[in-house]
Protein backbone atom coordinates (compact mmCIF):
# COMPACT_ATOMS: atom_id res chain seq x y z
CA UNK A 1 0.00 0.00 0.00
CA UNK A 2 1.26 3.21 -0.92
CA UNK A 3 0.50 6.43 1.12
CA UNK A 4 1.28 9.95 -0.15
CA UNK A 5 2.13 12.65 2.32
CA UNK A 6 2.27 16.48 1.57
CA UNK A 7 5.17 17.62 3.12
CA UNK A 8 6.38 21.59 3.00
CA UNK A 9 10.11 21.51 1.23
CA UNK A 10 11.73 23.50 4.71
CA UNK A 11 10.95 20.01 6.27
CA UNK A 12 13.55 18.29 4.11
CA UNK A 13 16.50 20.53 5.41
CA UNK A 14 19.34 18.28 4.69
CA UNK A 15 17.30 14.80 4.13
CA UNK A 16 16.55 13.50 0.61
CA UNK A 17 12.87 12.52 0.29
CA UNK A 18 13.94 9.05 0.66
CA UNK A 19 15.15 9.65 4.48
CA UNK A 20 12.31 11.81 5.73
CA UNK A 21 10.03 8.37 4.20
CA UNK A 22 12.34 5.95 6.49
CA UNK A 23 12.21 8.65 9.83
CA UNK A 24 8.15 9.14 8.99
CA UNK A 25 7.95 5.29 9.14
CA UNK A 26 9.46 5.21 12.37
CA UNK A 27 8.45 7.57 14.21
CA UNK A 28 4.58 6.27 13.20
CA UNK A 29 5.79 2.56 14.12
CA UNK A 30 7.12 3.89 17.43
CA UNK A 31 3.84 5.55 18.05
CA UNK A 32 1.49 2.73 17.11
CA UNK A 33 4.22 0.56 19.57
CA UNK A 34 4.19 2.70 22.34
CA UNK A 35 0.13 3.02 22.29
CA UNK A 36 -0.32 -0.48 21.81
CA UNK A 37 -1.67 -0.79 18.31
CA UNK A 38 1.16 -2.69 17.01
CA UNK A 39 3.43 -5.79 18.33
CA UNK A 40 7.06 -5.44 18.27
CA UNK A 41 7.68 -7.74 15.41
CA UNK A 42 4.91 -5.67 13.69
CA UNK A 43 6.17 -2.53 14.89
CA UNK A 44 9.76 -3.87 13.29
CA UNK A 45 8.20 -5.05 9.98
CA UNK A 46 6.56 -1.26 9.74
CA UNK A 47 9.80 0.42 10.50
CA UNK A 48 11.96 -1.79 8.22
CA UNK A 49 13.94 -2.98 11.08
CA UNK A 50 15.15 -5.89 12.87
CA UNK A 51 14.27 -6.44 16.38
CA UNK A 52 17.33 -5.66 17.81
CA UNK A 53 17.70 -2.25 16.34
CA UNK A 54 13.98 -1.22 16.79
CA UNK A 55 14.75 -2.01 20.66
CA UNK A 56 17.38 0.42 20.93
CA UNK A 57 15.52 2.66 19.17
CA UNK A 58 12.73 2.38 21.61
CA UNK A 59 15.47 2.57 24.57
CA UNK A 60 16.84 6.13 23.00
CA UNK A 61 13.53 7.41 22.87
CA UNK A 62 12.52 6.19 26.40
CA UNK A 63 9.91 3.93 25.19
CA UNK A 64 9.11 0.88 27.47
CA UNK A 65 9.25 -2.04 25.62
CA UNK A 66 8.20 -4.51 28.59
CA UNK A 67 4.77 -2.78 30.42
CA UNK A 68 4.42 -5.26 33.56
CA UNK A 69 2.63 -3.35 36.76
CA UNK A 70 4.06 -4.59 39.64
CA UNK A 71 1.10 -6.88 40.78
CA UNK A 72 1.53 -8.67 37.48
CA UNK A 73 5.10 -9.01 38.22
CA UNK A 74 5.01 -10.58 40.92
CA UNK A 75 2.14 -12.86 40.03
CA UNK A 76 4.33 -14.06 37.64
CA UNK A 77 7.32 -14.34 40.02
CA UNK A 78 5.24 -16.50 42.67
CA UNK A 79 4.60 -18.73 39.44
CA UNK A 80 7.86 -19.23 38.08
CA UNK A 81 8.89 -20.15 41.58
CA UNK A 82 5.71 -22.60 42.10
CA UNK A 83 6.78 -24.45 38.85
CA UNK A 84 10.36 -24.29 39.64
CA UNK A 85 9.14 -26.29 43.49
CA UNK A 86 7.28 -28.81 41.12
CA UNK A 87 10.14 -29.62 39.62
CA UNK A 88 12.56 -30.67 42.45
Amino acid sequence: MQVVLEIPDSYLSNNTTEELAKRVKLYAALFMFQSGQLSTGAACEFAGLDRYSFLEICKQHHIKVVDYDEDELENNLEHLKQSYANRC
